[in-house]
């Protein structure tokens, strides 16, 4: 028998700020629609990766929200694959509910995908919310392809692989004029800048976008020549880098 959708919840992916609120002194009105607050007022069930942070998010976009009604389900690298399926158990009893990410969009480099993917199965409405992505955001600052790109997620942190990889998404840019996009945890940073520094070729464009929307925001393409002359410290600041190779 199909599924009745009139008894199931919706299920809404909200866009957190891009730093932790709190942390970082950024008012989540500045960044954020007026749309995400009105739904964040009227759910009581989240899926989250962290509760403690996003205890702190939900207060600090609906402070007077009672933190006793709600009810968060924690979905990260700890998670029990037996325990995915629970989560969305408020949605098939007619409860609407939200995923709220770490940082910007659910979904995108972040675990949520797996509850939006359990969700069509379930034939449950996806509602996805305006909000700022920080990879998106990075690419349209770099001035490089936006009609053609990858986001490639984290690079190994094995000296040789992280080498050989951005040797290939370097190749992989000139071969078919497409920006590529990755990260590091953000205290690797530095050392990072400092292999793609000493890989990549010296007239490789290079973008570095960090903090953004925060009032620390940078955002700079140069070769990577020429960054070689401008290094930058991106100690423990979160960051997207781009690539290109005419």
């Amino acid at each position: 028998m199909s599924t009745n959708t009139t008894t199931l919840g919706k299920l809404y992916l909200i866009p957190c700020t891009l730093s932790n609120p709190g942390e970082i002194e950024v008012n989540p009105f500045d960044v954020l629609p007026t749309q995400v607050k009105n739904c964040i007022d009227q759910l009581d069930h989240f899926i989250v990766e962290h509760s403690k942070s996003a205890r702190k998010f939900i207060k600090s976009i609906a402070p007077d929200k009672k933190q006793a009604d709600l009810v968060l389900f924690e979905l990260n690298k700890h998670t029990q694959a037996n325990a995915i399926k629970e989560m969305i158990q408020p949605l098939l009893q007619g409860k609407n509910m939200g995923i709220v990410s770490e940082a910007g969009c659910p979904g995108i480099a972040d675990p949520g995908a797996v509850i939006v993917d359990l969700a069509h199965k379930k034939n449950i409405q996806v509602i996805p919310l305006v909000g700022p992505s920080s990879i998106l955001l990075a690419l349209m600052g770099s001035g490089m392809n936006g009609q053609s790109f990858a986001f490639n997620g984290y690079l190994p942190i094995d000296k040789n692989d992280k080498k050989t990889a951005l040797k290939n998404l370097e190749k992989l840019s000139s071969e078919k004029n497409q920006a590529q996009l990755f990260m590091e945890t953000p205290y690797r940073n530095n050392k990072f800048l400092e292999d793609i520094l000493n890989t990549l070729n010296a007239h490789t464009k290079l973008c570095i976008a960090c903090d953004i929307t925060l009032p620390t925001e940078f955002i700079k393409t140069k070769t990577v020549n020429d960054w070689k002359k401008n290094k930058v410290d991106l100690h423990n600041r979160p960051c997207i880098f781009v690539i290109q190779k005419d």
